[in-house]
């Protein structure tokens, strides 16, 4: 399997970002991405998939999505994330399960975009989460969004202006509401994938005589990131485009901090016998099913079942359990950074069935 770095969740000029696709994927290249998706607010950019050539040999697939949500709302709840529907389907934004209706018979991977956001009034920023939690036929939660966890560090001016030039210090993981609703989803026996994102734009803030771009792209794309395995590239934009969707929609891979530490490397899988099945696959329930990771740095890690909680922990590089029964088992691994521990990795959950 090949493993992908990438983001999801990025915003251009097109929308409400400072920067257009050639220079996302600049900054991507820096930062030593494999993939980003652009997410415009209700706006699909036709055109623009195309892998770029960077000096360093360096290539980067740009593709285009859609964040959508009801324009004339107010606040804008429920943001959907759309990744290869290959069509602008902000129509459908005034009804949540019709839009998921809609991207799934185009093709596509929804997610519902930070699905627990706060609102924010110093940013004058009213919460962007989700009220229509009952929709189904969605691929995935977006369980960490990079700015909604920024907001949630600040209550006066002060902490805002400390976390806007020293963001590693607060940042800690996905939001707690947003994995207790995952692992929810999960008990029910709904497949459900884990993205995260940086929900870039690359905004410019002035304060008095301080002016700051506040997270450049280069700076998010090293943050909260996403890997994925996929079989092969082929270089046609199109049919990579279509395997990276269907890899964030079946949740073959995790979502990562990669600003602590890289997580390139990192192997989550179910083995019996000869038999093994990685993160998003499904495996039937047998005596002598192990779950393993390898991780490329110690790490604290522990495994937990939906609707059960923690069944296994330990530290190191390496982790293992026996389930004793079916279930969705997912892994999450957290690593001391800064002096603080920190969200690591978060795998996609392996089905047992």
């Amino acid at each position: 399997m090949i493993e992908l770095t990438g983001s999801l969740h990025n915003h251009t000029g097109y929308s409400d970002g400072e920067l257009y696709h050639a220079d996302l994927a600049a900054a991507a290249a820096k930062a030593g991405l494999d993939f980003i998706i652009t997410t415009d607010h209700n706006v699909y950019v036709d055109g623009v998939d195309r892998w770029m050539e960077f000096p360093g040999g360096r290539r980067v697939l740009v593709l285009a999505g859609e964040e959508i949500h009801h324009q004339d709302r107010v606040p804008q709840k429920n943001h959907l994330l759309a990744v290869g529907a290959g069509t602008d389907l902000s129509r459908f934004a005034p009804d949540p399960q019709k839009l998921i209706d809609a991207v799934r018979e185009a093709g596509g991977a929804a997610f519902l975009a930070h699905p627990y956001d706060p609102a924010s009034p110093l940013v004058h920023e009213e919460a962007l989460g989700w009220d229509t939690l009952d929709v189904r036929g969605f691929s995935g939660l977006e369980i960490w969004n990079y700015m909604s966890e920024f907001k949630s560090l600040f209550h006066n001016r002060f902490e805002m202006i400390f976390y806007a030039f020293f963001p590693s210090a607060g940042i800690l993981g996905p939001d707690v509401q947003t994995l207790a609703l995952w692992d929810r989803y999960l008990a029910e026996g709904r497949r459900v994938s884990a993205v995260g994102g940086p929900d870039a734009h690359g905004h410019s803030y002035s304060l008095g005589p301080l002016h700051k771009v506040i997270f450049p792209y280069e700076y998010l794309f090293r943050a909260v990131t996403l890997h994925i395995l996929i079989e092969k590239l082929t270089g046609d934009p199109p049919t990579d485009g279509r395997s990276i969707a269907e890899a964030l929609k079946t949740g073959s891979g995790w979502v990562a901090y990669d600003l602590s530490k890289s997580t390139r490397g990192f192997r989550y899988r179910a083995e019996a016998g000869d038999a093994s099945i990685g993160s998003g696959g499904a495996v039937p329930f047998a005596p002598g099913l192990t779950l393993r990771a390898e991780m490329p740095h110690p790490a604290e890690w522990r495994i937990l079942r939906a609707g059960e909680g923690v069944v296994a922990n330990g530290s190191g590089t390496k982790a293992s359990y026996d389930p004793r029964g079916p279930g969705a088992y997912r892994l999450e691994a957290r690593r001391r950074f800064r002096g603080r521990m920190r969200g690591w990795i978060f795998s996609n959950p392996i089905y047992i069935v």
